[in-house]
């Protein structure tokens, strides 16, 4: 019998899956732009593949080709996307310029938030959009939720 390591062992609880038009291109990127390191590769017939792992810091992130005929298509076929991945990192503003040197185009621009940290966001060459941010400092939940109730137009729940 072959022995396995647990699921648990392996990935985080929950593990992100990207689909991308040529996720040969994406792994790259991310890689030179984000600081992911590949991990392994499935291909398929055509060029295509159907799993990329990539590993930031101590997060998985999988990533396949479109598959439009299984249902299986990106932002870019779908005309935008709802979300963000969040990566935190000890350097903001460095990571910030090599996405956008790489080709990233700016959401919400790098600025210190109310909730303590450096933040913004951009949209990576294949339609998904990060959020990439540095914790500051310390706000007290009851600033956060009077803060955030401002910029929404009323008050604190």
């Amino acid at each position: 019998m072959t022995e396995t390591t647990p699921a648990a062992e392996r990935t985080q609880t929950i593990t992100p899956h990207l689909v991308t038009r040529d996720a040969a291109a994406a792994s790259e990127w991310y890689q030179r732009a984000l600081g992911a390191e590949e991990r392994g590769r499935i291909p398929v017939p055509g060029g295509r593949f159907m799993q990329i792992e990539l590993r930031f810091g101590d997060s998985t992130v999988m990533i396949s080709d479109e598959f439009p005929d299984l249902g299986v298509v990106s932002p870019l076929s779908l005309g935008g996307t709802v979300g963000a991945l969040a990566i935190h990192t000890d350097d903001v503003d460095a990571l910030w310029q090599r996405a956008l040197k790489a080709g990233a185009e700016v959401s919400l621009p790098l600025q210190d938030m109310f909730w303590g940290d450096r933040h913004g966001e951009i949209i990576d060459p294949f339609g998904h959009r990060w959020a990439l941010a540095q914790h500051l400092r310390d706000v007290p939940t009851d600033e956060i939720r009077a803060a955030a109730a401002a910029m929404f137009g009323g008050e604190p729940a």
